[in-house]
């Protein structure tokens, strides 16, 4: 089992990606923490325990560190864990410096939950790759473990008739609305059909991204309202 530490200060989030983890063959939850000090201590207490942490899911914004940082930090421990963070952040001098500082997958916020798994699945090929070499490898065990992380055209890895940019589009304006919005009201905001809007914030809802609220009112059918988690 690939040991997976969540570094996420959103704690409603956090406890997403555990469920999410859970649902991925060949990964356990090894802990969650919420800053990047307890990151840096869970981490040690692991290797210290002879349990070290493979992966961590390290969120780039954390109220007490830059995730970058702590990326670099993770990097000098000994076994060091590989690094995914998953983050809102696009700017590109933080994704360089993400990758230069060891994070070997970078995943948006919002996403479902067949691109959580993907990237998982990506790392687990990656990690397979390198299983039987002990000291050395070989140029071409490299280039195959290389390969395995090269994410695919995000129109084929997308679930069967969802748009990356719609759902991008819905996701965001969802998250603007803290009181939430029916599918009317999000069809409305993005320009596209009510059935068309009500099928993206269902896919949201079935990933765990949003939440649905039924409103009944005086009249006619109830109403459901999504809410960003």
């Amino acid at each position: 089992m690939i040991r997976v530490l969540i570094v996420e200060d959103e704690p409603l989030i956090a406890e997403a990606h555990a469920t999410y983890v859970g649902r991925v063959t060949g990964f356990e939850v090894a802990g969650m923490v919420h800053t990047a000090a307890a990151a840096m201590r869970a981490a040690a207490n692991a290797i210290a325990a002879d349990r070290p942490i493979d992966l961590v899911l390290l969120d780039i914004g954390l109220p007490d560190a830059n995730g970058v940082d702590v990326a670099a930090a993770l990097g000098g421990l000994r076994p060091g864990p590989d690094v995914i963070a998953i983050t809102s952040e696009r700017d590109l001098a933080v994704v360089r410096s993400a990758v230069a500082h060891g994070v070997v997958l970078y995943l948006l916020k919002p996403f479902t939950f067949a691109a959580f798994r993907d990237k998982l699945e990506r790392y687990q090929e990656f990690r397979t790759a390198l299983a039987n070499s002990d000291t050395a490898v070989s140029q071409r065990d490299i280039d195959r473990a290389m390969a395995s992380l090269r994410t695919a055209d995000e129109r084929a890895a997308a679930p069967k008739g969802i748009a990356p940019q719609t759902l991008s589009e819905i996701s965001n304006t969802v998250k603007s609305r803290p009181e939430g919005m029916g599918a009317s009201e999000a069809a409305k905001a993005v320009g596209v059909s009510r059935v068309t809007a009500w099928r993206y914030l269902e896919r949201l809802a079935d990933d765990g991204i949003v939440e649905r609220h039924t409103e009944y009112g005086r009249a006619g059918r109830p109403q459901i309202r999504y809410t960003w988690r």
